[in-house]
């Protein structure tokens, strides 16, 4: 029985580094909305931009600004080799993150506000909610995983 307590522990502590990243993936996803339906105002509002390409380019944004704070922030603990690393990374959190968010949005936007007449603003945090979870596992399985080599920088035939 003493021989499962490394394992034990192990796990429990593997558990306690996934939630506080969880976290810290929600906090910097939580300052994105805000970045996102800020933007989304703008585009809408301001720029009068109709709204589902209005979506799109608030998507974007808040995509490159939650990327910038995950790399510093939520996964600072695996960091980039250097440069080339980090545009790769770049390059996948915006085809893994920015793909599942862009299309769910743009779809779930569709839906609830061109078929049922819901608020944009409200429609919009909707479909935020509904993306993070498949965000999460994206970037801590894919996009900040700690497996990089310079084999991923390879362009294959």
């Amino acid at each position: 029985m003493s021989s499962l307590l490394p394992v034990v522990s192990s796990h429990r502590s593997l558990a306690a580094q996934s939630l506080g990243r969880w976290l810290k993936f929600n906090f910097v996803g939580g300052v994105g909305i805000g970045v996102q339906i800020g933007a989304l105002a703008f585009f809408r509002s301001v720029v009068q931009v109709e709204y589902l390409l209005a979506t799109a380019l608030a998507v974007e944004t808040a995509v490159i600004h939650n990327f910038l704070w995950h790399e510093r922030f939520t996964w600072r603990d695996r960091p980039a080799a250097g440069g080339r690393q980090s545009l790769v990374r770049l390059a996948k959190f915006n085809a893994t993150n920015g793909g599942v968010s862009l299309a769910g949005n743009v779809l779930i936007m569709r839906m609830l506000v061109g078929e049922l007449h819901l608020n944009y603003l409200i429609a919009n945090l909707i479909a935020v909610a509904v993306c993070s979870l498949a965000n999460f596992l994206l970037s801590d399985r894919f996009v900040f995983n700690a497996g990089f080599s310079s084999s991923d920088l390879r362009v294959r035939p």
